[in-house]
């Protein structure tokens, strides 16, 4: 490769399940490693409160949390009925009609509860006490189907603006979790999802799932009052490193079978502390909140590489594992990899790079 201008290496290593490898970038270009002009990081300032948009449309930052990131004692939430979606105008007929089509395509589908994300709060810096209130109520797989999912969530989300001044006001909105997953070595872990899953089949996404509301108040009959925040912001932090982990065995939401949210199969104890970088909207789904994570491993690439292997296809809801380097990640965007990535891979890596990324 010629030329003057002073370039740096990005490197991804994709090892697909069935332990064969794929590369992004020229084929002309030496393999496995992609040349990207070097340049100047991009500013990380985010003002607090509504959807920042971000150079991709598919995906919007809600809320950035202080450099580093925060710590679970840092967050607290509040459960509240007020919290949860308003009944749809005229009712929620739709919901269920959109629930009965899906059952008689899909017969296994069964509904679940779901953390609804209503609102965060940051606190100014240097208060005392939590930096960061989440603000959230109880919905389901069902009305996700039924809301965010639904032919008419534009309308829905002009409706709500109009009536509550909220466009969100009528969605299901299920918090989800995701994680910046970082080897000693200093690379982010990517998954390619499975064609078998029915949100984003395919592409490449970061470990992630749900915090369960049923992990915190088992049972079927869920009542706000029975949701000590304390316990509902462990819920949340803890359900991310169980992604990562082989532990959780769960139904995945929006798959067609029973399986595992993707995961890395990963030893509970080789994971650090999960820090909170903040929350991003996905577009794609009218505007679904997931809280994204940094987590450490103190696993090199190649070994996380055996234990994800160590699981076998079946295992996972993914079909292979995608390394990138950590300082080369904030240019990420400028490659060919981010078109494979789904909306809620680029909302964690908006964040970790406004947070807790650092060129070098």
């Amino acid at each position: 490769m010629s030329g003057s201008r002073s370039l740096w290496l990005l490197l991804i290593r994709h090892f697909t399940g069935y332990g064969g490898a794929e590369c992004w970038g020229n084929p002309q270009e030496v393999s496995g490693w992609l040349w990207v002009p070097k340049g100047d990081r991009p500013g990380c300032d985010l003002p607090q409160g509504c959807p920042v948009p971000t150079m991709d449309p598919e995906v919007s930052l809600l809320l950035q949390c202080p450099q580093g990131g925060l710590l679970e004692e840092q967050v607290r939430a509040e459960l509240s009925p007020a919290y949860d979606r308003r009944p749809l105008p005229g009712g929620d007929k739709a919901i269920a009609a959109v629930w009965e089509s899906r059952l008689q395509a899909q017969p296994w589908l069964f509904d679940a509860p779901k953390f609804r994300l209503h609102s965060a709060t940051l606190v100014p810096a240097g208060s005392p006490g939590p930096q960061l209130l989440l603000h959230l109520g109880l919905t389901s797989y069902r009305d996700f189907l039924g809301t965010n999912w639904a032919s008419s969530a534009s309308w829905l989300q002009q409706q709500g603006s109009a009536d509550w001044g909220d466009k969100q006001a009528y969605l299901a909105d299920p918090l989800g979790v995701g994680a910046a997953l970082a080897t000693s070595d200093d690379f982010l872990v990517f998954l390619r999802r499975s064609q078998q899953v029915a949100e984003a089949p395919g592409l490449v996404d970061v470990p992630g799932g749900h915090p369960e509301p049923q992990a915190v108040c088992p049972g079927d009959s869920l009542l706000h009052k029975d949701f000590p925040g304390e316990l509902v912001v462990h819920e949340l932090f803890s359900s991310v490193l169980q992604e990562i982990c082989d532990e959780a065995e769960m139904w995945a939401v929006g798959t067609d079978r029973w399986d595992p949210w993707p995961q890395v199969n990963l030893p509970l104890l080789t994971l650090s502390q999960p820090l909170l970088l903040g929350i991003a909207r996905n577009e794609t789904s009218a505007g679904r909140a997931s809280a994204e994570f940094y987590i450490q491993c103190s696993l090199t690439s190649e070994q996380v590489r055996k234990y994800y292997m160590s699981g076998g296809p079946e295992a996972h809801e993914s079909t292979g594992i995608i390394f990138v380097e950590t300082q080369s990640v904030w240019r990420l965007q400028e490659t060919e990899m981010w078109a494979e990535l789904c909306p809620s891979a680029k909302g964690a890596i908006f964040l970790y790079n406004r947070v807790q990324g650092s060129p070098t």
